[in-house]
């Protein structure tokens, strides 16, 4: 809106009435929850809305970078056409750079209630991931339990150095923050038990079922029945399986329910029938086909792959423990085992420029795959983050003021 505030749902001019028009416009399905519409969705793609009126693209099931990047400006563009007469527009940042948590308004969703209820208990950080964080996530398949097993260990180990480059959210109600990555920092505080590294990755014999056992004992949030959430939070998938749920006793789970419980885990890489990598800020138009291109040039490439693997071999627990936290404050500076980020970031990008090259997938005007990686080029050769640009104009041209922020940040 005009005054910079974050839009509510309810009301004129509000995320009710924005997705209302997406529907009517562009031919999107509504999903309907207590007579709100709470979601979109078409052919093979959604739109979810997240907490503090996010929204979240899922895209298509798609062959290569070229349909994923044109998937995302028609959704940008269209999202843009109902938004602009509305006055109202999206933000590519990591955090919410000026608003304090009691400023954002809560989307009317029944499962946030329950998340919303449940958080305090479990960290100091959680209502603010929730509300004030936005993240780019790209998801990747696999064609067999060891190809899971070797992409789940190299993305995870770098899924810091990622974190690094995409380092875009530095300020925190309307000042420096100390952090390039706040939204980075959120989630060492969240909820211990379903969020962060997850050392047995890295553990000889790794795959499906060692994953689902620690499913198992990430404590529930809610379990859906008649299209209403029952609050199950802190209760134990074990005891559901054996009938003994306090919120459902005698009542056992289906694969739905199992299906739900797995959307409730928050680590840097999360499985479900594709690996989820979680650790990017979010960021402006022109950055956001890096994402899938690093991990895409990374992980398909059997050699590129391998290389990842090898890029990252020894690092231990503590080793990356320390890298999460020194890469939300410092981003490409940080180092490991006398290693800079920055120095390992530029591997990676080799490796992954090798694995986009080598896939020859060409656009209609003939170029490869290796071009969505440009942004990234330019951030590791000059050593400067986005955040870090965007604290040198705060200083610099912007005389201390945010108002800039929203401008050039926007997604026009």
């Amino acid at each position: 809106m005009a005054d910079l505030k974050p839009l509510p749902y309810e009301g004129e001019g509000g995320i009710g009435q924005l997705l209302q028009g997406m529907a009517e416009r562009f031919d999107w399905q509504p999903e309907i929850e207590d007579g709100n519409i709470i979601a979109l969705k078409r052919s093979g793609c959604s739109i979810t809305l997240e907490p503090g009126g996010q929204f979240e693209l899922s895209g298509d099931l798609l062959e290569n970078l070229h349909q994923t990047c044109d998937e995302v400006h028609s959704h940008l563009a269209e999202v843009r056409t109902v938004a602009e007469p509305m006055g109202a527009g999206f933000l590519g940042l990591g955090f919410h750079p000026t608003a304090r948590r009691d400023e954002i308004p809560w989307m009317p969703k029944q499962r946030y209630r329950i998340m919303r209820n449940h958080m305090p208990r479990v960290g100091t950080l959680g209502l603010d991931m929730m509300t004030r964080t936005c993240t780019v996530q790209v998801n990747l398949d696999f064609s067999s339990e060891a190809d899971m097993s070797d992409k789940f260990r190299a993305s995870l180990a770098l899924q810091p150095i990622a974190t690094a480059m995409f380092a875009n959210s530095p300020f925190v109600e309307s000042k420096p923050s100390g952090y390039l990555s706040y939204r980075s920092h959120i989630w060492t505080d969240t909820d211990r038990y379903r969020t962060g590294q997850l050392p047995f990755v890295f553990e000889s014999g790794f795959g499906f079922e060692r994953y689902a056992e620690w499913m198992l004992d990430v404590p529930m949030y809610f379990v859906r029945r008649g299209g209403r959430y029952i609050d199950a939070s802190g209760q134990s998938f074990r005891d559901f399986m054996a009938g003994s749920l306090p919120a459902l006793p005698g009542e056992y789970p289906t694969l739905a329910d199992w299906e739900d419980h797995l959307t409730t885990a928050f680590p840097e890489v999360r499985l479900k029938r594709f690996l989820e990598m979680r650790g990017a800020d979010g960021g402006p138009w022109n950055r956001l086909c890096a994402l899938p291109a690093l991990w895409v040039g990374a992980l398909y490439d059997q050699a590129s792959l391998d290389g990842c693997l090898e890029l990252c071999k020894g690092w231990t627990r503590q080793d990356l423990a320390n890298l999460i936290g020194d890469v939300a404050r410092i981003g490409l500076d940080a180092h490991i085992q006398g290693r800079r980020v920055r120095d390992v970031a530029r591997d990676m990008l080799a490796l992954a420029h090798q694995g986009l090259s080598k896939r020859k997938c060409l656009s209609a005007a003939g170029e490869d795959e290796t071009g969505f990686l440009g942004p990234l080029h330019q951030i590791v050769e000059t050593g400067m983050t986005p955040a870090e640009v965007l604290l040198e104009r705060y200083r610099a041209e912007w005389g201390g003021k945010l108002e800039p922020l929203f401008i050039e940040q926007a997604y026009y």
